[in-house]
C-alpha cells in the first residue's frame, strides 16, 4: 500500500524536530533545577545565619544577665561585711 510522500515528510521533519530538541530541553530543565537547588541553598544560608545571630545575641544576654548578678552577689557580700 502506497503512502502518500506529503505524509512521510511531515512524520519525518516531527521526528527529526523531536532529537534535536531533546538536548536542549534536556539542558533547560537542568539548568532550572539546578538554579531552584542553589537559590534554596542561598535561602537556607540566609536563614542559618540570621538564627545564629539571634542564639549570639541569647548568648551575650544571657552571659551579661550572669555577670550583672555576680556582681550584686559580690557588693551585697562587700556591703554586709562593711556593715558587721
Amino acid at each position: 500500500m502506497p503512502v502518500n510522500e506529503q505524509v512521510t515528510d511531515s512524520v519525518t521533519q516531527v521526528n527529526t524536530s523531536v532529537v534535536g530538541e531533546t538536548p536542549a530541553i534536556g539542558l533547560g530543565n537542568l539548568q532550572v533545577s539546578t538554579s531552584q537547588a542553589l537559590g534554596i541553598s542561598a535561602l537556607n544560608a540566609s536563614e542559618t545565619a540570621q538564627q545564629a545571630g539571634i542564639v549570639l545575641q541569647t548568648a551575650t544576654v544571657q552571659g551579661v544577665n550572669s555577670l550583672m548578678s555576680t556582681c550584686t552577689a559580690v557588693l551585697g557580700r562587700s556591703s554586709e561585711s562593711v556593715i558587721e
